[in-house]
């Protein structure tokens, strides 16, 4: 495992990348950010590696943004300012055309860009006691990178909500309104998320690399435009061997 901001860690197919800045609540900071950039580049060609994992050190997934990076805007040019923002916005897009699945493991406090990081993920897998939120609002900031995201994944009227009041809910309330997948007890929490990784690396990656692609790709076509799209995805899943393999073993169970 490598030292630093981020740790690296593959294990059954799992690619694990730990946010590594436990005394600052794994602020995100300029580094932090191309590192995760890093890390998922990497996974994304390691043959060996089917899931991807983004976990944390400490009590927390992510506090936001450094205080050392906020000092900095107010001497920023716009261009600068700019720059900077598409830089994080970039790492959620990443992380949504990323061909594996990437899973968020969220104990302690998600708030503001970490909210933004651990939602941005495909599976978000939370402790019970876990807060998250986007509290940028109180600082006179609005939480725009993360909205593109959240409002898919909850709504509008719940969105709003959010970065409007900026307040924080708890992880049965996030599942509640599908900001999180899934809630594990304190006890629990890393066996539950090791079974649920587990099972995602052990399905075949052909098929979740095409049902990850086509599920966002439909986002932006058409009701007919997505229908033709599936019809297209399902003859190019039948061809594969994965498929062939599954449906010779589905046969002989049946006989």
């Amino acid at each position: 495992m490598s030292e630093g901001v981020l740790l690296h860690a593959l294990d059954d197919g799992v690619a694990t990348l730990t946010l590594n800045r436990p005394d600052k609540r794994n602020a995100l900071n300029q580094e932090l950010v191309a590192a995760l950039k890093d890390g998922l580049r990497r996974a994304g060609t390691d043959p060996h590696t089917r899931v991807v994992a983004i976990a944390a050190r400490g009590p927390d997934f992510c506090s936001g943004a450094d205080l050392a990076e906020l000092e900095r805007i107010s001497s920023m040019s716009e261009e600068e300012n700019l720059a900077d923002a598409r830089s994080l916005g970039d790492l959620f897009a990443m992380i949504r055309a990323h061909p594996l699945p990437v899973v968020s493991l969220v104990k302690g406090r998600a708030l503001a860009g970490g909210c933004g990081l651990a939602t941005s993920c495909d599976i978000v897998l939370a402790r019970a006691d876990a807060e998250f939120g986007y509290p940028e609002v109180h600082l006179g900031f609005v939480a725009a990178m993360a909205m593109a995201v959240l409002r898919r994944k909850v709504g509008e009227s719940a969105a709003f909500d959010l970065v409007a009041r900026g307040h924080r809910i708890g992880a049965p309330d996030a599942r509640r309104i599908g900001l999180v997948t899934d809630v594990f007890d304190a006890d629990d929490f890393e066996h539950g998320c090791a079974r649920r990784l587990g099972a995602l690396a052990s399905l075949p990656t052909s098929a979740i690399r095409m049902t990850k692609a086509l599920l966002y790709e439909l986002a932006d076509l058409s009701f007919s435009e997505g229908v033709e799209r599936g019809a297209r995805v399902n003859v190019e899943a039948r061809m594969t061997e994965a498929c062939r393999d599954g449906v010779r073993r589905f046969l002989d169970r049946s006989r």
